[in-house]
């Protein structure tokens, strides 16, 4: 489902990357949230691809649905 985005443990600490690249997905997400335009990301970081920063908002989407839910012992 998230091809281009990446845990590696050995990378960013483990963070949501893209393509396993030193570059996490929050990092995206903020530069948007900032007023950053895509096409600003992608001359700030010429290496990405439209299709990444596709993927990273994809997953930081997905990510603010998960709900943790406390089990009840019984």
């Amino acid at each position: 489902m998230f091809e281009r985005i990446t845990i590696d443990p050995q990378v960013m600490g483990g963070k949501p990357c893209v393509r396993g690249m030193r570059v996490t997905v929050g990092t995206i997400v903020g530069l948007l949230a900032e007023g950053h335009s895509s096409s600003e990301l992608l001359k700030l970081y010429p290496y990405l691809e439209s299709a990444d920063i596709t993927a990273a908002l994809t997953y930081a989407a997905w990510r603010s649905e998960e709900r943790e839910v406390d089990l009840k012992r019984a």
